[in-house]
């Protein structure tokens, strides 16, 4: 049943990588929901240029299995989003719309359950961090189905017998461990300050629902099977296309503009950075330099 968990009094290593990019996430969300219900959908662009340069920036740092999974992940919740919230109005946003920042905080949720998953501290604790994770969710889903809840959540429950299932059955359950901490947070977060209600009734199966659903987790097991999966078709059908403009004497420079999130060379990294320290070192300039004063024009 345990057979994808890490084994037991196995020195691990910390990578102080992971724990950058899940306390980054973590901060972000919290910061994101107080810019966010108080601006207009132009803020909500604004913070969806954030969070594209922020995943770009990680993703940088990355191999190139991780970056593919991270791109399907995107694109797939991207058409979960509409789906779910404007087609089926399984939950709904304050504009009725899929916010800008939306589909790319998918792609840093899922790269932070990864990170995660694969840190020291998960692989050493995998088992405790399990129990704890059932133990709370359990609670929650009992909540939400006793009768005291504000709010009746059937539909929590029964995502949280799916996320059990794919917990001990599934192919990487130190990311959806992962998940479980990073989508709690966000949709506690997300709810109470109002950038997003849940449905009292889900749409599909009728079944009362919470706000948010105790077992909402469970969405990323999903998201994760189909990275794991559409990342090597990814990269396969990205080779193929290269191949086919090579043989038709096309440039991958002119028709391949996406070819960094093929190799993300080292000099694209290189560039990425050295962009961030010439932008950093023109602000720090700028903030030196006295305040320039404008003279009143002479009139006489």
């Amino acid at each position: 049943m345990l057979r994808h968990f890490p084994q037991i009094n196995v020195p691990y290593t910390h990578r102080k990588r992971d724990y950058v990019i899940a306390a980054f996430t973590f901060f972000c969300v919290a910061v994101c929901m107080i810019f966010e219900v108080s601006g207009s959908v132009g803020r909500q662009y604004a913070l969806g240029i954030i969070a594209l340069v922020s995943l770009i920036g990680f993703l940088l740092g990355e191999n190139r299995e991780v970056r593919l999974q991270v791109v399907v992940a995107v694109a797939f919740t991207t058409i979960g989003e509409y789906v779910a919230s404007v087609y089926m109005g399984g939950y709904t946003y304050r504009f009725e719309n899929v916010p800008a920042y939306v589909p790319l905080g998918h792609g840093m949720v899922y790269l932070t359950s990864i990170a995660l998953a694969r840190s020291g501290l998960f692989l050493k604790y995998a088992r405790t961090i399990a129990t704890s994770v059932i133990v709370v969710c359990g609670a929650w889903s009992i909540w939400g189905i006793s009768g005291y809840a504000e709010q009746g959540d059937a539909g929590g429950a029964v995502l949280f017998c799916a996320f059990l299932v794919c917990l001990f059955k599934g192919r990487s359950p130190l990311v959806y461990l992962a998940a479980f901490f990073i989508t709690t947070w966000l949709e506690l977060i997300g709810t109470a300050a109002g950038a997003w209600r849940w449905a009292a009734v889900d749409p599909v199966f009728g079944l009362s629902q919470g706000n948010p659903p105790s077992g909402v987790a469970v969405w990323y097991c999903l998201v994760d099977a189909v990275a794991l999966g559409g990342g090597p078709l990814l990269y396969c059908g990205l080779t193929n296309a290269g191949e086919w403009c090579k043989s038709r004497g096309y440039s991958l420079q002119r028709v391949g503009r996406f070819s960094v999130f093929l190799d993300f060379r080292e000099h694209a990294r290189e560039a990425f950075h050295a962009q961030i320290r010439l932008l950093s070192q023109a602000i720090s300039t700028s903030l030196k330099k006295p305040d320039h004063v404008v003279e009143p024009l002479d009139k006489t």
